[in-house]
This record gives C-alpha cells, structure tokens and sequence, in this order.
C-alpha cells in the first residue's frame, strides 16, 4: 500500500464519516496500530523487550493486510466495499 493511497482512503473515510461511521472507527484504529508499530517498534528493541519488538513489529503491515482482505472479499461478492474505488 503506498501513501498516496493510504492519503486517498483516509480522504474518503473523512468525506464519508457520516454515511459510513464504523468504517472511519475501524479506519482510526488500523492506524492507530500502524502508528504502534513504527514508534513502538524501535522503543521497545531499544530497551531490549524482544517479544513486545516482534509483536509491534507486525502491526505495520496491519492497514495493508486490512486493505487486501477487504479487496478480495470484496471481489468474491461476500462483503461490499465502498471505499475500495478510492485506490485507483
């Protein structure tokens, strides 16, 4: 997921924060881990917590795992995304 499209769903998700609350709420909290994973990543290798660094450290890719899980449900027809036309 590059950052244009990162910046092109958070643009969507704020256009539509009335039409669509629980995807803004879900959206707000996959980038709250992101955040998580960039900051406390480093953090927690710094003081040496080891497992608390992998475990952050998986959180990064969390946004793009969401993005592609709801693209290819989205494909197969089992859940409708609204916001999938905002990445192309």
């Amino acid at each position: 997921m590059t950052l244009d499209q990162f910046q092109q769903l958070r643009h969507w998700h704020l256009c539509h924060r009335y039409d669509h609350p629980l995807e803004g709420r879900i959206w707000s909290t996959l980038v709250t881990l992101w955040m998580i994973g960039w900051v406390g990543t480093p953090t927690a290798w710094l003081l040496h917590w080891d497992w608390t660094a992998a475990a952050t450290a998986l959180f990064v890719f969390v946004p793009g795992a969401y993005v592609a899980c709801r693209a290819r449900l989205h494909r197969r027809g089992r859940l409708r995304c609204d916001w999938i036309v905002a990445l192309r």
